[in-house]
């Protein structure tokens, strides 16, 4: 069994919203309001009917129960994956094409999809967001985003041709040595958490470890506020 080694961060930083917070069960027939980290959904999505929110019988959270055919309606979650290739001592980095966070650089990285695995979605995103085709290695972070509903699995990726080339999604992909990385201009700061870990490893020991954490963020902060967040609970192996 693999061990891991509990700490909490010192420093203090905040992951901000990459992304407005999201349901898995949204669709064009709900209307939905913020309310922090879950969305007020006034409408139901089945048969389009308003919602009451409540307390459903055996639960303890309020949810959305439509009024007329009586169904919930459950929020989860969304899944962000994506791959850290490092090739000849640097990392690929994309340099965003769309907003949020337009022009800044992220790893290629975005939301699973239905009817695929983790790994599979890092590799079809690489694919997308780089025009890189890669051999997904190991998962090397998972980051829980609890005020957004968001969890990053990012996986270490090999190249398996030196080639890339910027998606329709990016405006340049380039390899960036450790010590060049552009942390002022990072997209979210899942991504510079990522990358900080990731450079520790590999100038603490010489390898990446596995790392898991839960990025807390101050509430309201904006997409470009990407230093102030605490990563709490932080395991590695």
């Amino acid at each position: 069994m693999r061990c891991f080694r509990a700490f909490r961060a010192s420093t203090i930083r905040a992951e901000s919203n990459p992304d407005a917070p999201s349901s898995s069960s949204a669709s064009s027939s709900a209307s939905v309001q913020s309310t922090g980290s879950t969305l007020k959904i006034n409408f139901c999505q089945w048969c389009g009917g308003p919602t009451k929110h409540d307390i459903p019988e055996g639960e303890e959270k309020i949810r959305a129960i439509c009024t007329l055919c009586g169904k919930i309606t459950y929020q989860n979650p969304k899944m962000v994956v994506g791959c850290l290739i490092a090739h000849e001592n640097k990392v690929l980095l994309c340099q965003r094409k769309i907003q949020p966070s337009y022009g800044r650089w992220t790893l290629p990285a975005g939301y699973l999809e239905i009817g695929e695995s983790a790994a599979e979605g890092a590799i079809r995103e690489t694919w997308e967001e780089a025009g890189a085709d890669v051999e997904v290695q190991s998962p090397f972070a998972q980051l829980d985003i609890p005020l957004i509903g968001q969890t990053y699995i990012i996986f270490l990726g090999k190249l398996k041709k030196p080639h890339f080339s910027p998606g329709p999604e990016s405006l340049d992909c380039r390899l960036f040595a450790l010590d060049d990385i552009p942390f002022d201009s990072l997209a979210f700061s899942s991504m510079l958490v990522t990358l900080k870990l990731y450079i520790e490893d590999v100038k603490s020991t010489g390898r990446p470890k596995f790392h898991y954490g839960t990025i807390n963020k101050r509430p309201g902060t904006s997409p470009s506020d990407i230093q102030s967040y605490t990563l709490d609970f932080h395991l590695q192996s």
